[in-house]
Order: structure tokens, then C-alpha cells, then sequence
């Protein structure tokens, strides 16, 4: 079974990156082949700094592998270093109907936020698909935000399966219910494009600083604290043991502790969490010519996986025409 899934390089990883899709990718490298990618082209939709996007994808991959990802047990590359992604981004994309992706969500979302309506990020949908389909892909991990995504993809995949003949497989979601949102410092889906994020590896100092400004009621200290939708114990559930976490419940239903004393305790379980993760992080940055060697091993072994699918595809389509006898 071969798994798939990116990242965008769009910034410093916070917790909802790291609950919503970098552990359980780390989770899934025992489970089949996994490619892993840092999805640079789809960043420049919104990163449009060559200076932020390079540094964004190197602090990606140096926080990736702090975190566990093992370059030995899966393959990890920079999306724009297989340049077949973007032929066959095009190809797809002269099979795939306006309306299709005049219905996807996303667009119409980030559009509402104030992101330009690029056609770049009209076709999102049509270079994930060519992410997924670039690599034979058996499993992709996705969030709820990104099924319907994934639903694009298997659908231009069929259409272009129905044109051209058997090209590609239809691909699987692996949708984690229980961590596809991660409560950010509002309550809301913790996002960069909501300001409300909580960084994986910021210091203590603006760590503690972020998790004391998460926002709350005006319970007061004595009176049990609503459970239902509260940021603090969404994230500490995530970040505790079941027996802390139930502790702390408790502690909201029974009243008596203020939420300032909460939110410390939620700062020391976030802390201590990512503990070791911060001491692989210091020794990577210590030799940062193993993270690029990393991604260019990563590089050759997808690109060879790439080049043997599009030469299936570039056949298919009727590529390859010669004027010799």
C-alpha cells in the first residue's frame, strides 16, 4: 500500500498542523510506502516571497523531522523538485469540467477571506489530484477540509480512465475524525489565516505568552466551567494523558480553579510534550546539510516513480509522435 500526503510550506507548524496531518503521517510510515511532500507550489497561492518560501520549506522539514519523520522509512521531497507534477497537472486539467471545480469549497472560502482569486487558486484542486495520482497512490490522509478534494481527484481520475483508457487507480481517503480540528487561541479551526495558532517549537516564553491569551468566558473562579466547545480542554486532550485530561474535566465541572491556573497547566502539558521533539530539533539544526540531503534522496527516488506513471500517462494521451520512418 503506497500513502500519500503534503504540507504547505506557509508558515511557522502549530499544533493543528502537527495533530491534523504530521502525526498521524508519522503514525502511517509503518503501515505502507509513504511519500511525504512539502507542497511548495500550492504555497505560492499565498507565499509569493521567494526569500519567506524557501525558508518556510526548510523550517517545514527540519520541524517534520524533529517530530519523527523517518527519511528511512519513507520518502520525503520537495513537491516542485518532480517537475511531472505540473504536465500532469495540465493534462488533467483538459479533462476536468469548469463545473466540477466551481463546486469545491475551498475556493470560495479563501476567496470570502480576502485571498485573490487567482487561477491558481481555482485549480488547486486539479494539481492535488496530479500530487495523488503522480504516485500511484493507494492512501491519502486528509482533513475533512480536504475530502472533498480527494473526491476531485478520483473523479478526474475515472474521467480521464473513461478518455484515455486504465491509467490510474482510484485513491482511498484516511480521515482522522478525532483530531481534524484542533482548536486554535479563538475557539475557532486553528489556521495561520485566523492569526490563532499555537507553534509547535516557539520558546517558552511566547509559548506560555500564546496559551495564557486563549480566549474564555467570565466564569468566575468559584462557579464549574462549560466543557462543551472550550479551546483549553480541546487542546489539553490532545497534549495530556486520558487520566490528566479527565482530571481537568472534572476540575471544570467541579469549579473552584480559575482559568488562568488551567491554562498554566495546559502550557506545562504542551511543553513537556514536544520535549524530545525539541532535542532532535537542536541536534538537525547542528548539521543542516543532512535535512537537504534528506530532500534530494527524496527527490530522485519520487521522481522515479513520477517519470515511470507519465510515461504510462504521455503514451495514453498519445505523447511521443516521431518523424522518423
Amino acid at each position: 500500500m503506497r500513502i500519500l500526503s503534503g504540507i504547505q510550506p506557509s508558515g511557522t507548524p502549530h499544533l493543528g498542523n502537527y495533530f491534523g496531518m504530521m502525526k498521524p503521517a508519522i503514525e502511517l510510515q509503518a503501515a505502507g510506502e509513504a511519500y511525504y511532500f512539502i507542497a511548495d507550489l500550492h504555497a505560492l497561492t499565498t507565499v509569493q516571497n521567494p526569500h519567506d518560501l524557501r525558508a518556510n520549506v526548510r523550517e517545514l522539514a527540519v520541524d517534520f523531522l524533529s517530530c519523527g519523520l523517518d527519511p528511512h522509512r519513507s520518502v520525503f521531497f520537495v513537491q516542485s523538485a518532480v517537475p511531472e507534477v505540473t504536465e500532469l497537472a495540465w493534462i488533467l486539467s483538459t479533462v476536468t469540467p469548469m463545473g466540477l471545480l466551481e463546486r469545491c469549497h475551498s475556493f470560495k472560502d479563501k476567496t470570502a477571506r480576502g485571498l485573490a482569486a487567482s487561477h491558481g487558486l481555482f485549480a488547486y484542486p486539479v494539481l492535488m489530484a496530479a500530487d495523488i495520482l503522480l504516485y500511484d497512490s493507494d492512501l491519502v490522509p486528509v482533513g475533512k477540509d480536504q475530502k472533498q478534494h480527494l473526491e476531485v481527484a478520483r473523479s478526474i481520475a475515472t474521467k480521464m480512465n473513461e478518455t484515455f483508457g486504465d491509467i490510474f487507480k482510484l485513491p482511498e481517503p484516511s480521515i482522522r475524525e478525532d483530531t481534524a480540528t484542533v482548536p486554535g487561541l479563538d475557539g475557532a479551526k486553528m489556521s495561520k489565516s485566523y492569526k490563532n495558532t499555537i507553534e509547535i517549537f516557539a520558546s517558552e516564553s511566547v509559548m506560555k505568552k500564546k496559551i495564557m491569551s486563549i480566549q474564555t468566558d467570565s466564569t468566575p473562579v468559584d462557579c464549574p466551567k462549560p466543557t462543551e466547545g472550550s479551546a483549553i480542554l480541546g487542546l489539553y486532550k490532545l497534549l495530556a494523558s486520558s487520566s490528566d485530561y479527565a482530571a481537568m474535566v472534572e476540575d471544570f465541572e467541579r469549579g473552584g480553579i480559575g482559568y488562568g491556573d488551567l491554562k498554566k497547566r495546559l502550557f506545562a502539558a504542551a511543553w513537556e510534550y514536544f520535549a524530545e521533539q525539541r532535542m532532535r530539533r537542536a541536534e538537525i539544526l547542528n548539521d543542516p546539510q543532512t535535512v537537504t540531503n534528506i530532500l534530494n534522496e527524496g527527490a530522485m527516488k519520487a521522481s522515479e516513480v513520477a517519470g515511470a506513471v507519465m510515461q504510462r500517462v504521455r503514451e495514453a494521451v498519445g505523447f511521443g509522435f516521431s518523424t522518423r520512418c
